[in-house]
């Protein structure tokens, strides 16, 4: 609890015990004196303004600057109308339990934030810049790129950067949820906002601070409220509408039956002044944003960014979610995923005669089979290399020519061979004229695809579809593998925004569709999607910069989690507006036509609120399964 919600406890507490001491007094008839004197009121404006003096300071001056209808002015007028119908404890009492719903909602507010303000925690404070020998301590915004820094045990990498020495484990639960450290080592790349483990790291700098991931994550963090759903851009003008229309309504109220129907203006004026308490807008206007806010704060705890309350409910509809597949739903990274070797020829035998022949090139495939391989090439076996173009290569490997190469390659130099009937990429090997095998290289797919593809449609998402520029019988094969509902191959990039297209017409109703990226090369599809969610490397810029929703890990299982906190937090802010607008229209009719009290009233305003707020308060405890 803040100092300021300690003070505000401490008035509430004075002048509920002056109340109560009051009433007490009253009905023992210690104060029968003052009955029917016209100061019998000033006991009671003691507790009154005790805890009330802010609201009407407030209300004042908002009137002040023109901003009259809220919820500071139905309180004053309310209460000053309970006063000048002589039910002055009613008239405390009221402004007591205000308070008290006033001041649970500051701290159910303050709470709801902590998971997210605790984001904040990732900002350094400090640099240790190495200057001629010596460690000069300076502020991140002053350090520049090529500058080295030094970051001891226990210290925030306050830039991002690459290890010069040292090596040490890395916690990046504070970007990712992910609570295993990670180790790094010379030539590693490592990002601001991580917490350093038990080795002292030398770095140089390869961002300024305003360009590193910690101020690009800051700063999406503090421009996430900014983002209004829907709902509570809707809650916004109703409120705007619905204040002046309730005061005028009470208004109408109190002057309408004793000018016209000649009742009595006493009972009249204490049916109005109880309209207005019970219409106070603070249940709507408080708990929807905190609904939200609870949301993201939920998402964020597991390494999900949420740059806005918008984004959150446009997720609640996702039907379908688009899978860009290299680097998304697969590694990027070609490893040997099968050898086919004829009889007589073993796969080390194999291998070894691809590795050797293509010990001289830096394709992805000849870096994938020297890495099958995985022993220590000698280039003395290796001579007379040749690459044909777009077939592969020729090469004598201990004097013996040895081809490496495509189907095309084997029919050039008259290869007998068939065609290998699995797929990926196919590099066919042969020695002298005699076929040795053929080798299979594909892109892995990420652990844990099947899984998480599995539990988006356990989350409610329809349909699952990939797209790629890889050929058609590859991305056929990842999608029966992971469980892809419907493939588009061979997109060219520009592709990939028309097939979004497609999708995003033959959409129905609310809708919606997501595009799942690796935010680098992705950008004009994230862009188009109705909620783009970036799936690239750890707090990478394009990611931050072109996602609505960014994955601060490559684990794509946390997307279900997302989508299950999106549509939990959508369904707590329905419930929360349905509850407290039927709430109020009973006890509004009630008030109306004189069968509640101002007590009930009071219920009305701070009870429903205390009660929707505790239910927004849910959304911070969305459990991923």
């Amino acid at each position: 609890m803040t100092k300021k919600q300690k003070k505000m406890l401490t008035r509430i507490i004075v002048a509920f015990v002056l109340e109560a001491g009051l009433m007490l007094c009253e009905k023992t008839g210690v104060l029968g004196f003052m009955d029917g004197k016209w100061y019998a009121f000033v006991p009671f404006v003691v507790p009154y303004l005790i805890v009330g003096y802010d609201i009407l300071l407030k209300a004042a001056k908002n009137i002040a600057h023109g901003q009259v209808f809220d919820e500071n002015f139905l309180m004053m007028i309310a209460t000053f109308g309970a006063f000048a119908i002589g039910e002055y404890e009613e008239a405390a009492g009221v402004m007591i339990f205000y308070q008290i719903g006033e001041l649970f909602q500051n701290y159910a507010v303050g709470k709801s934030r902590e998971s997210i303000s605790s984001l904040m925690d990732i900002a350094p404070e400090y640099a240790n810049v190495e200057e001629e020998g010596e460690l000069v301590e300076k502020d991140p915004e002053d350090v520049h790129t090529d500058d080295v820094i030094v970051v001891k045990p226990g210290e925030k990498i306050p830039l991002d950067g690459i290890v010069l020495e040292g090596s040490s484990m890395v916690d990046t639960s504070s970007l990712t949820g992910e609570s295993v450290p990670r180790t790094v080592r010379v030539g590693d790349e490592v990002i601001s906002g991580c917490v350093n483990g038990s080795g002292t790291l030398k770095i140089r700098v390869t961002k300024e601070y305003e360009d590193s991931t910690v101020s690009r994550i800051l700063e999406l963090v503090e421009n996430a409220s900014a983002r209004k759903s829907p709902v509570e851009n809707f809650i916004t003008q109703f409120a705007r509408y619905y204040t002046p229309a309730v005061t005028i309504g009470a208004v109408l109220l109190a002057i309408i039956p004793p000018l016209f129907f000649g009742e009595a203006w006493g009972e009249w004026i204490r049916r109005a002044c109880t309209f207005l308490v019970i219409s106070c807008p603070c249940a709507l206007v408080i708990s929807i944003p905190m609904g939200f806010f609870g949301g993201i704060g939920a998402a964020s705890k597991i390494g999900v960014l949420v740059k806005g309350s918008n984004f959150l409910q446009a997720l609640s509809d996702v039907k379908t979610i688009v899978f860009d597949k290299t680097g998304t739903l697969t590694k990027g990274e070609f490893r040997v995923t099968k050898m086919l070797p004829v009889t007589g020829v073993t796969e080390e035998e194999l291998l070894e005669k691809a590795a050797l022949s293509e010990n001289y090139s830096d394709h992805p495939i000849a870096a994938a089979l020297k890495a099958a391989y995985g022993k220590k090439i000698d280039s003395d076996r290796v001579s007379d290399a040749e690459e044909i173009a777009g077939h592969g290569i020729s090469v004598k490997v201990d004097g013996k020519t040895c081809l490496a190469g495509n189907m095309k390659l084997m029919k050039l130099k008259n290869m007998v061979c068939e065609a290998a009937d699995a797929v990926g990429t196919q590099v066919y090997v042969a020695e002298e004229g005699t076929f040795l095998g053929c080798i299979i290289i594909s892109d892995v797919i990420k652990e844990g695809a099947k899984d998480a593809i599995a539990a988006m449609k356990k989350a409610g998402v329809q349909k699952a579809v990939m797209l790629t520029g890889d050929k058609k019988e590859t991305a056929e094969d990842v999608a029966r593998a992971i469980g892809i509902d419907e493939v588009h191959a061979e997109l060219l990039p520009a592709d990939k925004v028309s097939e979004v297209e497609s999708i995003l017409g033959a959409q129905s109703g609310s809708e919606k569709t997501a595009f799942v990226g690796d935010g680098i090369n992705d950008a004009p599809v994230l862009t188009r999607a109705d909620v783009g969610i970036a799936m690239g490397s750890l707090g990478s810029d394009a990611a931050i910069e072109a996602a609505d929703i960014v994955l601060m890990d490559d684990d794509i299982t946390k997307i279900a989690s997302t989508v299950r906190i999106a549509r939990k937090t959508l369904r707590i802010v329905r419930q929360n507006i349905v509850f407290a607008l039927g709430v109020k229209a009973i006890v509004l009719i009630l008030g109306a036509f004189g069968l509640a009290s101002m007590w009930l009233a009071m219920f009305a305003d701070v009870g429903v609120a205390v009660l929707a707020i505790l239910n927004s308060m849910r959304a911070l405890h969305i459990d991923r399964e």
